[in-house]
């Protein structure tokens, strides 16, 4: 990771910790204005699995504030791939442009905003690697709709399936694990993760 984008994600880290200290403001706690990022040790395992892709399409279900993006990105320079990331509020996707731009890394990210399962139904097949981190109740929908998508050798990390869990990400758990030609596994890793992996179903003896 080069200066520029270290100095970005050093940002962000600021940014965090002065949203976590300042006091509340009940006004600003509904969906559109909360800053939701992945934490570091989740940001530096997304990097280190995208690179280890060859020119990976890489899809992020929940932009929000850009930090995990930035982490993808980074991976997708370095790995020759792309980033399509989808968010439901323009404002958090432009200021995720914004910062993308600073790290200089805004050319290796296709910004979208709608509903995701729209715009997933709309893209091509060959989806190397997906990171879920959006409203848990768009986990299975999400799912239904890039299945059809992934390549054979496609990650798929779910984000907050052991904090704060419940029923939704519960019913995803159980959703991927049930996929013709899916390994799946929880990893305790930041506010945990499921770390799924789609093999050719030709090859596949099953999930897991």
């Amino acid at each position: 990771m080069d200066t520029q984008v270290q100095a970005v994600i050093d940002h962000y880290h600021d940014l965090i910790r002065q949203e976590r200290d300042k006091p509340r403001d009940p006004e600003r706690q509904d969906r559109a204005h909360r800053f939701m990022a992945v934490g570091p040790e989740t940001g530096q395992l997304l990097n280190t699995l995208v690179r280890s892709l060859d020119r990976p399409r890489i899809l992020e279900l929940g932009t929000s504030m850009g930090y995990s993006g930035i982490w993808l990105a980074d991976a997708a320079r370095a790995s020759g791939g792309r980033v399509i990331t989808m968010e439901q509020e323009a404002h958090k996707s432009e200021f995720a442009r914004e910062m993308a731009t600073k790290a200089g890394l805004a050319d290796f990210i296709d910004f979208r905003v709608g509903d995701a399962v729209a715009m997933i139904n709309d893209l091509d097949e060959g989806i190397d690697f997906v990171l879920l981190d959006l409203w848990k109740d768009l986990y299975v929908p999400c799912l239904e709709a890039f299945y059809p998508k992934l390549k054979p050798g496609a990650m798929i990390v779910a984000d907050n399936m052991i904090r704060p869990g419940g029923e939704n990400v519960q019913a995803y758990g159980r959703a991927v694990r049930a996929k013709e030609g899916m390994t799946s596994v929880l990893l305790p890793v930041g506010t945990g993760l499921e770390l799924s992996r789609f093999r050719d179903q030709k090859h596949s003896d099953g999930a897991s």
